[in-house]
């Protein structure tokens, strides 16, 4: 008889949760009347994510020490469990905001679907513990996302994305793998384990370092990270804005938990090497990031390189390479994950009111115009500044912590820097919801009685919710950030 592998089905079941939901919202999308669709398929898409977060709760629950899943391919620990966690939530959340953009659009099933899809590959994504896995996890969300950046094809700007995110996207990709291959000539190991335990013990790591490097290269392209950010500009501002919502938030997650666990579990003997070079992503990421959104008007632009930036704050824990950076790193993706999506939704929402890109100068007045929406953006760009009451006030906190206890104060320096000239560009914002004058709000466009949108206005609400939650409960968050760094050797 052929040996068969063992299968821990339920390790699996936030992944496939997901994956159902998409798989019933495409045959259900051919079945039913077209008015039927985009309620439909954006009710069981909801659902599976729902399921997916639950279950990815519960795995969490009963995974005090991690075990191999499908033949060691992956893991079962509470890194990947709370990672899942975050990705399903994005998933949800970005479902209601996405429930009524573009209403003529004919592809609504398969809108939904790929979300979900891509979705489930993150999930896998976080637990790969072999180079095989991770890229199949990799390819697997990306080719989803290529997809939905495309998908209003009625938008040059959308196809643009699109191609853009594809061309950038593969050459990532290939770069990585091309590392992938280095690393397994050197160690004659796929497993993240076996590549640690060789790569000790190796006289001649040349091959090893470059492979090393190339990992590092085409993960910093999926983490927008600098100087590897180049697509995110302009595939963030020429998406559908649910889509970047969805991207600036779960992709982060699963980009950088892996980052985490790759180079911690696979590279421990090189932590002299690989810190210094994510400490250098960090630094170039704050610094490129900051400096470039200064100069925008364009608001989705504007939060594209923001998130550049911030992926130079999650870098700073990773770097750290030490027990705290992890911890300080999973929870900093909790509040910042929720924080993108509210921006990007109100975003969504004064779009669908003018019909036009969303700039500094037609987002005056919408303050008074919408409060609650102006209120939400306001909040969510103080929240960004690292000001209380948001979340990541506390997220770099602990991240300058873990810098300072790893003796990278100079990098905290840089931080501190970094978020001072981030002051400018997030006033910006509120400045023109708020203290735009008379002239202004004249040259300003003016927006109807857009029509209610009680979905896109939860999102909002629960992503404000979380971000509160993340400064006020502090400790239980904590607690789940350090468990599940527990899961890899720091």
């Amino acid at each position: 008889m052929i040996p068969t592998p063992s299968i821990d089905w339920l390790a699996l079941s936030p992944t496939l949760a997901p994956l159902a939901g998409a798989a019933l919202a495409l045959l259900l999308s051919v079945t039913l009347p077209q008015g039927w669709r985009r309620g439909v398929a954006a009710f069981v898409v909801a659902v599976g994510f729902a399921v997916a977060f639950a279950l990815a709760a519960y795995v969490y629950s009963k995974s005090p020490d991690a075990r191999g899943i499908v033949a060691d391919a992956a893991r079962r620990d509470r890194l990947s469990a709370l990672a899942q966690m975050i990705i399903a939530g994005g998933g949800l959340l970005t479902v209601g905001i996405a429930y009524s953009d573009n209403p003529k659009q004919e592809h609504v099933g398969e809108y939904f679907a790929l979300l979900a899809t891509a979705a489930a590959g993150m999930m896998f994504m976080v637990s790969a513990s072999s180079l095989v896995t991770l890229f199949l996890g990799l390819e697997w969300f990306s080719i989803s996302l290529y997809v939905l950046c495309a998908i209003d094809i009625d938008l040059e700007t959308s196809l643009e994305s699109g191609l853009k995110y594809l061309i950038v996207g593969s050459f990532g990709s290939a770069v990585l793998l091309f590392g992938f291959a280095l690393v397994f000539g050197a160690t004659g190991h796929l497993d993240l384990a076996g590549i640690g335990r060789v790569g000790a013990g190796l006289e001649d790591e040349r091959m090893l370092v470059v492979g090393l490097a190339m990992v590092l290269t085409g993960l910093g392209f999926k983490a927008s990270a600098a100087p590897f950010h180049m697509w995110t500009p302009d595939v963030y501002q020429g998406s559908p804005t649910p889509v970047t919502a969805f991207m600036s938030a779960a992709t982060k997650v699963a980009a950088l938990v892996v980052t985490l666990r790759v180079l911690n579990t696979a590279f421990p003997a090189q932590e002299e090497l690989w810190t210094a070079a994510v400490a250098a992503l960090a630094v170039a990421s704050l610094a490129i990031g900051n400096l470039a959104a200064l100069v925008q008007r364009n608001v989705k632009r504007l939060l594209a390189y923001s998130s550049v930036s911030h992926a130079g704050f999650m870098l700073i824990p990773i770097a750290a390479g030490n027990e705290l950076g992890g911890k300080a790193l999973l929870y900093y993706l909790i509040p910042y994950g929720a924080a993108s999506l509210g921006a990007f939704a109100v975003v969504a929402a004064r779009e669908r009111e003018l019909g036009q890109p969303v700039t500094l100068d037609n987002l005056g007045g919408m303050g008074w115009e919408r409060p609650f929406l102006g209120f939400a953006l306001a909040l969510f760009a103080f929240a960004f500044i690292g000001l209380p009451p948001g979340g990541m006030f506390t997220g770099k906190l602990y991240a300058f912590s873990a810098a300072v206890d790893a003796d990278w104060t100079w990098l905290v320096i840089v931080g501190v820097v970094a978020t001072a000239v981030s002051v400018y560009y997030y006033l910006a914002i509120i400045r023109a919801l708020y203290m735009r004058s008379e002239v202004e709000l004249r040259l300003a466009v003016a927006g109807g009685s857009p029509p209610r949108d009680i979905l896109l206005s939860a999102a909002v609400a629960l992503s404000l919710g979380i971000v509160f939650a993340s400064f006020v409960f502090v400790e239980p968050l904590i607690d789940l950030a350090e468990k599940a760094a527990a899961s890899i050797p720091l």
